[in-house]
């Protein structure tokens, strides 16, 4: 992980990626599709966290999401690591479209395969779920409570820090901070007693006792 949680990958990819969004505003169609390569994964898995994994649900809404980016593109203004959190936002707001359609809630968690691939020194629980199997995995995340299995989505998928995830879900960064620790300590916790590797969430996703 980076600094506070950001997963190393992403940390390297966002000064990439800030220099693709300028391009993209100045009309360059080669650099849209190279932000468009650096987010969609982590977009898709935040994505399915919320509409759940099953069909194409996920895609349709990131699809439906990439329009609306597209279209305003041009009035972003910030960094690599904002315009994750920038399109997280716009995609969250298209996935609850979504779900109201269905009269249904953001499932509790369902978890993409691509938060597997994002263990860092920092978060031995994100490690020891690449320990196991996906769908291990799955059924891990889904006993979370929503805010918990969100906060650790954006935080772990995505690769937000604190303050810009806690800008998607309206909340403050304390308290995002929070959920993700209790969200992968649980994790730990379970996979304890399950027998599998033993993860301890760190400090990265901020402690309970951090300002709210």
């Amino acid at each position: 992980m980076g600094q506070r949680g950001e997963p190393r990958r992403t940390q390297a990819h966002d000064e990439e990626l800030g220099r693709a969004v300028a391009a993209a505003q100045e009309g360059d169609e080669t650099a849209f599709a190279v932000a468009y390569r650096l987010v969609q994964p982590g977009l898709v898995g935040y994505l399915r966290g919320l509409v759940g994994t099953e069909g194409e649900a996920a895609e349709d809404v990131a699809a439906e999401a990439w329009l609306e980016i597209a279209r305003d593109l041009g009035r972003f203004r910030g960094d690599g690591a904002g315009f994750r959190g920038w399109t997280a936002t716009i995609a969250r707001h298209r996935a609850l479209d979504h779900l109201r359609r269905r009269k249904t809630r953001p499932r509790d968690a369902a978890l993409a395969e691509s938060a597997l691939e994002l263990p860092g020194p920092h978060s031995t629980s994100a490690a020891a779920l690449e320990a196991i199997s996906t769908e291990r995995a799955l059924e891990l995340i889904a006993t979370l409570p929503r805010d918990q299995a969100e906060a650790v989505l954006l935080r772990v998928v995505v690769g937000l820090d604190a303050p810009a995830a806690a800008r998607v879900l309206g909340k403050r960064p304390g308290a995002v901070r929070t959920a993700a620790y209790r969200g992968l300590r649980a994790l730990g916790e379970r996979m304890r007693r399950d027998g599998a590797p033993q993860a301890d969430p760190g400090e990265d996703p901020g402690t309970p006792g951090e300002a709210r």
